[in-house]
Protein backbone atom coordinates (compact mmCIF):
# COMPACT_ATOMS: atom_id res chain seq x y z
CA UNK A 1 0.00 0.00 0.00
CA UNK A 2 1.24 3.37 -0.77
CA UNK A 3 0.73 6.36 1.84
CA UNK A 4 -1.97 8.53 1.83
CA UNK A 5 0.95 11.12 0.52
CA UNK A 6 2.27 9.12 -2.15
CA UNK A 7 -1.19 8.66 -3.69
CA UNK A 8 -2.07 10.66 -7.14
CA UNK A 9 -6.02 10.86 -7.12
CA UNK A 10 -7.63 13.40 -8.94
CA UNK A 11 -8.45 13.22 -12.06
CA UNK A 12 -7.19 16.51 -13.34
CA UNK A 13 -3.33 15.34 -11.86
CA UNK A 14 -3.56 12.42 -14.01
CA UNK A 15 -4.39 14.30 -17.32
CA UNK A 16 -1.74 16.80 -16.62
CA UNK A 17 1.05 14.00 -15.86
CA UNK A 18 -0.08 12.14 -18.80
CA UNK A 19 -0.73 15.18 -20.95
CA UNK A 20 2.35 17.39 -19.96
CA UNK A 21 4.68 14.69 -19.00
CA UNK A 22 7.95 12.60 -20.39
CA UNK A 23 6.98 9.44 -21.59
CA UNK A 24 8.49 6.12 -21.54
CA UNK A 25 7.20 3.10 -22.93
CA UNK A 26 7.68 -0.78 -22.63
CA UNK A 27 6.18 -4.00 -23.57
CA UNK A 28 3.98 -4.32 -20.65
CA UNK A 29 3.92 -0.35 -19.24
CA UNK A 30 4.11 3.30 -20.07
CA UNK A 31 5.06 5.60 -17.26
CA UNK A 32 4.10 9.79 -17.59
CA UNK A 33 6.61 11.45 -15.04
CA UNK A 34 6.01 15.44 -14.21
CA UNK A 35 8.60 17.11 -12.79
CA UNK A 36 8.05 20.11 -10.72
CA UNK A 37 3.86 19.42 -10.49
CA UNK A 38 2.84 20.11 -7.50
CA UNK A 39 4.96 23.53 -7.19
CA UNK A 40 5.75 22.88 -3.42
CA UNK A 41 9.26 22.56 -3.16
CA UNK A 42 10.08 19.66 -0.74
CA UNK A 43 6.86 17.19 -1.69
CA UNK A 44 6.74 13.85 -2.02
CA UNK A 45 6.56 12.34 -5.14
CA UNK A 46 3.20 10.81 -6.11
CA UNK A 47 2.14 7.85 -8.04
CA UNK A 48 -1.37 6.90 -9.87
CA UNK A 49 -1.76 3.66 -11.58
CA UNK A 50 -3.91 2.89 -14.44
CA UNK A 51 -5.01 -0.73 -14.70
CA UNK A 52 -7.93 -0.86 -17.92
CA UNK A 53 -10.04 -3.62 -18.55
CA UNK A 54 -8.00 -4.35 -21.62
CA UNK A 55 -5.62 -6.04 -19.30
CA UNK A 56 -8.00 -8.62 -17.69
CA UNK A 57 -11.00 -9.30 -15.81
CA UNK A 58 -11.29 -7.55 -12.07
CA UNK A 59 -9.30 -10.59 -10.14
CA UNK A 60 -5.92 -10.32 -13.03
CA UNK A 61 -6.36 -6.03 -12.72
CA UNK A 62 -6.26 -5.87 -9.06
CA UNK A 63 -3.32 -8.06 -9.07
CA UNK A 64 -1.32 -6.41 -11.23
CA UNK A 65 -2.20 -3.27 -9.25
CA UNK A 66 -1.16 -4.95 -5.73
CA UNK A 67 2.14 -5.63 -7.84
CA UNK A 68 2.90 -2.43 -9.33
CA UNK A 69 2.21 -0.37 -5.86
CA UNK A 70 4.56 -2.76 -4.35
CA UNK A 71 7.28 -2.30 -6.84
CA UNK A 72 6.52 1.58 -7.14
CA UNK A 73 6.89 1.40 -3.36
CA UNK A 74 10.04 0.45 -3.05
CA UNK A 75 11.44 3.01 -5.98
CA UNK A 76 10.24 6.38 -4.48
CA UNK A 77 13.22 7.56 -3.24
CA UNK A 78 14.73 7.11 -6.98
CA UNK A 79 11.56 9.73 -8.22
CA UNK A 80 12.56 13.43 -8.02
CA UNK A 81 10.67 15.56 -5.21
CA UNK A 82 7.34 17.27 -6.11
CA UNK A 83 6.96 14.79 -9.21
CA UNK A 84 4.05 13.02 -10.56
CA UNK A 85 4.45 9.74 -11.82
CA UNK A 86 1.30 7.86 -13.72
CA UNK A 87 2.41 3.78 -14.25
CA UNK A 88 -0.66 2.72 -17.21
CA UNK A 89 -0.41 -1.44 -17.40
CA UNK A 90 -0.78 -2.59 -21.15
CA UNK A 91 -2.57 -6.47 -21.23
CA UNK A 92 1.23 -8.49 -21.53
CA UNK A 93 1.21 -6.91 -17.75
CA UNK A 94 -1.50 -9.34 -16.94
CA UNK A 95 1.09 -12.51 -17.80
CA UNK A 96 4.28 -11.08 -16.34
CA UNK A 97 5.01 -12.33 -12.92
CA UNK A 98 6.48 -9.89 -10.32
CA UNK A 99 10.07 -10.28 -11.21
CA UNK A 100 9.40 -9.77 -14.56
CA UNK A 101 6.96 -6.42 -14.29
CA UNK A 102 10.14 -5.08 -11.70
CA UNK A 103 12.05 -5.33 -14.55
CA UNK A 104 9.81 -3.71 -16.88
CA UNK A 105 8.89 -0.76 -14.07
CA UNK A 106 12.85 0.26 -13.69
CA UNK A 107 13.95 0.18 -17.27
CA UNK A 108 10.85 2.54 -18.11
CA UNK A 109 11.90 5.17 -15.18
CA UNK A 110 15.38 4.71 -16.25
CA UNK A 111 14.39 5.57 -19.44
CA UNK A 112 11.85 8.42 -18.08
CA UNK A 113 14.23 9.56 -16.13
CA UNK A 114 17.16 10.21 -18.54
CA UNK A 115 15.04 11.71 -21.65
CA UNK A 116 16.02 15.31 -20.20
CA UNK A 117 17.83 17.32 -17.61
CA UNK A 118 16.36 17.83 -14.59
CA UNK A 119 16.76 21.19 -11.72
CA UNK A 120 17.18 19.93 -8.34
CA UNK A 121 16.21 21.96 -5.37
CA UNK A 122 19.06 23.84 -5.24
CA UNK A 123 17.93 25.13 -9.04
CA UNK A 124 21.06 23.65 -10.60
CA UNK A 125 20.48 21.40 -13.87
CA UNK A 126 21.57 17.78 -13.82
CA UNK A 127 21.13 14.98 -15.81
CA UNK A 128 18.37 12.11 -14.71
CA UNK A 129 21.78 9.55 -14.30
CA UNK A 130 23.75 11.89 -11.34
CA UNK A 131 22.89 11.15 -7.81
Amino acid sequence: MLAAAHRLRDSDAFRRTVKSGRRAGGAALVVHLLLDASGAPGSAPRVGLVVGKSVGNAVIRNRVKRQLRHLVRDRLTELPESSELVIRALPPAAAMGSTELGAELGRCLERVDLAGPRRDPAGATRTGAAS
